[in-house]
């Protein structure tokens, strides 16, 4: 599926991505390979299953409209054919989005033992983001600073503080 304009990773906020940014026509002709791919029939690939992925942001009009069920369950079968730690931070988001910060924690938190994901910035901010959900302030400001000192990113590293600064404040309304 085609992609936006570049954003930094840490602030694209599942719930505030600005899809009108979005390219139709490039949506359009990835909607249509996926079809293409999807009627040859058989197991979809590791590529038709990310490009499924990507349809089901790109059809949502918002990150509230996403359909995070689907994509956790594409991410399963991702998982199964293409393993790798970075699909499974994925697929915690995707369930997370789905069922509940606890159970995207549950996920996350097995890869904390994961080698290449020792300076990998974006383990702590996810872990930050399902502690904050779940009421964990101190430990969610943590992971927060945490994953700042990692970035190379300085826009990143200023939204990461200024969560990791949102958590003395407690709870703040969802984004969706």
């Amino acid at each position: 599926m085609p992609r936006r304009a570049p954003v930094p990773r840490a602030s694209r906020f599942c719930c505030s991505i600005k899809t009108a940014r979005w390219d139709p026509l490039l949506i359009r002709r990835g909607f249509t390979a996926l079809e293409r791919a999807q009627a040859l029939g058989g197991a979809l690939g590791p590529y038709a299953l990310q490009a499924a992925i990507a349809a089901c942001h790109a059809r949502a009009p918002t990150g509230a409209d996403t359909d995070w069920a689907r994509i956790a369950a594409l991410y399963d079968a991702l998982a199964q054919l293409a393993p790798s730690p970075v699909v499974e931070l994925n697929r915690a988001v995707a369930l997370a989005m789905a069922f509940g910060p606890a159970m995207g924690l549950q996920v996350a938190d097995a890869l904390l033992s994961e080698p290449r994901l020792k300076n990998y910035h974006l383990l702590p901010s996810v872990r930050a983001d399902f502690l904050f959900k779940l009421g964990r302030f101190d430990e969610a400001r943590a992971e927060f600073e945490r994953a700042a000192s990692l970035t190379r990113n300085l826009r990143e590293r200023e939204l990461l503080l200024e969560r990791a600064a949102a958590c003395e404040r407690g709870p703040e309304p969802p984004l969706c």
